[in-house]
C-alpha cells in the first residue's frame, strides 16, 4: 500500500510518503527543494557519487511512522543539507524547517 500524506510545516507544504513493502515500510517528506528519508537512504552514495546534483537529504533510523520520521533525530545528512546548517541530531521537522530557506 502507498500513502501520500500532505504535511503544513513553518506556513509550508511537504509531502509525506509512506510505502509498505516486505518486512519495512518506505517513509519520506520533501518539498521541492529536498527532504528526509528512513534508514533506507544512504546518504554516502549521495555525498560521493551523486554530487554534482546537490541533493539536500537528512536520514532517520529506526522510524516506522511519518510523524516518527519528524521527530527522530536525523542520523545522517548530505553535505548540501549541512550548507544549509541542516546537521545530525536535529529533528526531521525542525530540518525540513530549514529546507524553505
Amino acid at each position: 500500500m502507498i500513502e501520500v500524506i500532505p504535511y503544513e510545516i513553518g506556513g509550508k507544504l511537504y509531502t509525506g510518503i509512506s510505502v509498505q513493502l516486505p518486512k519495512t515500510t518506505l517513509l519520506v517528506i520533501s518539498n521541492d527543494i529536498g527532504y528526509i528519508m528512513c534508514g533506507a537512504l544512504d546518504v554516502g552514495l549521495l555525498n560521493e557519487r551523486l554530487s554534482d546534483r546537490q541533493i539536500i537529504a537528512g536520514r532517520a533510523v529506526g522510524v516506522k511512522t511519518l510523524d516518527e520520521l519528524l521527530n527522530a533525530p536525523l542520523e545522517s545528512v548530505t553535505d548540501e543539507a549541512r550548507k544549509r546548517g541542516i546537521i545530525p541530531g536535529m529533528t526531521g521537522k525542525d530540518a525540513l524547517i530549514l529546507f524553505q530557506a
